[in-house]
């Protein structure tokens, strides 16, 4: 009989002891499942806004709003697609914009320049936010003419007309995050808009700038007088059209 009770004794130990470890074991996969789940909206929103913003917005939800004095804004905009893509299978269109759009993420990336966002088949970038720093011109201008050439070579491989335009100005503009569910990273200010114009205004496949841009350029880039245009908005403007500069002779 005494051996009895010490193996019911043994039995309720061990099933207490099992039941202690499968509670502990059960906390544990949910903080992991938390962890991860945290991990993974930590890192969307670091896919959607720039890090140290998201990171500003994860350590508190107060308003974000800086200005900054020298901002290089660039617009590009794919000319005609509105009536080309009338005439693709929904499918192709996504497919010529994601590939597009995908490049020019890489390009963003490799020229440390800040992809802003995209409006239809327009895309926007910025230099000098949200560092704080110049206006990462050079970079910013250098980006514009890597984007002319990467949908050049889009266009044959897909055997589909893509020509695009560019327009860049810089100076000060307002940054921030607005909206709390679908939130953004955006740019006010005119400056944002004298470049937007610099692109509707401008001629496919090239990179058109204001003439305050082109006199910041220094040697690696070659300025080409437009002359003067009407720009709405903003009256008559002397614009410029920037190439690379031709390699030098040695």
């Amino acid at each position: 009989m005494a051996e009895l009770h010490l193996v019911l004794i043994a039995v309720i130990g061990w099933l207490a002891a099992w039941q202690v470890e499968l509670a502990r074991r059960l906390a544990f996969v949910r903080l992991l499942g938390v962890e991860q789940e945290q991990a993974r909206t930590v890192g969307l929103l670091r896919n959607i806004l720039p890090s140290p913003i998201a990171d500003q917005l994860l350590g508190s939800p107060d308003t974000i709003a800086e200005r900054h004095d020298d901002v290089a804004v660039l617009f590009a905009d794919i000319v005609g697609f509105t009536p080309l893509a009338a005439g693709l299978e929904a499918e192709r269109v996504v497919q010529v914009l994601d590939r597009v759009f995908t490049e020019f993420d890489q390009l963003c990336d490799r020229h440390g320049v800040e992809k802003i966002k995209t409006i239809g088949d327009a895309y926007m970038a910025a230099g000098g936010v949200p560092s704080g720093q110049d206006a990462q011109l050079d970079a910013v201008l250098a980006l514009a003419l890597d984007m002319l050439e990467v949908v050049d070579t889009i266009g044959k491989d897909l055997e589909t007309d893509l020509r695009l335009r560019i327009g860049v100005h810089a100076g000060p503009v307002v940054a921030g995050v607005i909206g709390r569910r679908k939130f953004i990273y955006d740019l006010w200010g005119d400056t944002v808009n004298t470049a937007s114009r610099m692109e509707a205004h401008g001629t496919p496949g090239r990179v058109q700038v204001t003439e305050a841009i082109a006199l910041r350029l220094g040697d690696a880039f070659h300025v080409e007088p437009r002359g003067t245009v009407e720009v709405k908005g903003k009256g008559p403007m002397a614009t410029y059209f920037v190439a690379r500069a031709a390699p030098r002779d040695t």
